[in-house]
């Protein structure tokens, strides 16, 4: 199986402006990926895509191939794997081969864990299916639990899900995509349906599920601290 590691890093961002660049526990936030996707067993050959040049100096300096995005996969309306692709081909065409698996990981991720992507690409690989992407259980943020307004003056509390659950114990288990790791084969990656958004994923889709603080997706200066203070926490303990 000849594999290929696609980070992603946009230089531009609505939310955390240039986040991908933005210092974490002493690094460029994108650094942290960088360094998961070279130390796993599985991860294959690892490339940066970006449109930026301080990213691309990163990953460069990190000793990386780094695919320029094109102007259209480098909006902020540009889908992930569009711009997945776009590195893909560059990849092949410049080899002159082909590859069997992708992995696609976020440059604004810099807690996940150390085997994530090896487990991601095992299971692809063991089960055959099309696509493998990491969840957390939900659980102070489940549904059932969520609440909406409604009433002639809009501010009526009302169930989001009616049901009479109290109890954490009683919720029935309910997921949500922490965008740790996207293991995909290049048959699924490479399928486009305009009408199916996410029909690169294949129809075969399972999953990995993490805790929920394994896996930390900075989109706010919150997300941020946490990381910081995960990451650092992690550097004591490993000096300890």
């Amino acid at each position: 199986m000849k594999i290929l590691t696609v980070i992603l890093a946009r230089a531009g961002s609505k939310g955390l402006v240039g986040k991908n660049s933005l210092t974490v526990a002493g690094r460029p936030m994108l650094a942290w990926t960088i360094q998961h996707a070279l130390g796993s067993r599985h991860a294959g050959k690892v490339v940066l895509s970006t449109d930026g040049d301080e990213l691309a100096e990163v990953g460069r300096s990190m000793g990386i191939e780094v695919v320029t995005r094109s102007d259209e996969t480098a909006t902020d309306s540009a889908t992930v794997d569009s711009a997945a692709r776009q590195a893909v081909l560059a990849v092949e065409t410049q080899a002159g081969n082909h590859f069997d698996v992708v992995v696609i990981l976020y440059g604004n991720i810099p807690v996940r864990p150390a085997d994530l992507t090896d487990l991601a690409v095992a299971k692809l690989i063991e089960t055959g299916c099309d696509s493998v992407q990491s969840v957390y259980p939900v659980e102070k943020l489940h549904p059932y639990w969520m609440k909406k307004l409604g009433g002639d003056t809009g501010d009526e509390l009302l169930m989001y899900e009616p049901n009479d659950i109290y109890r954490r114990q009683d919720l029935p288990p309910v997921y949500m995509l922490n965008g740790g790791v996207i293991a995909v084969t290049r048959k699924s990656l490479f399928n486009v349906d305009p009408k199916r958004p996410h029909a690169f994923l294949g129809e075969d889709r399972k999953a990995i599920v993490n805790d929920p603080e394994d896996v930390i997706d900075i989109d706010t200066r919150l997300d941020l601290y946490v990381a910081e203070a995960v990451l650092m926490e992690r550097r004591k303990s490993s000096v300890a």
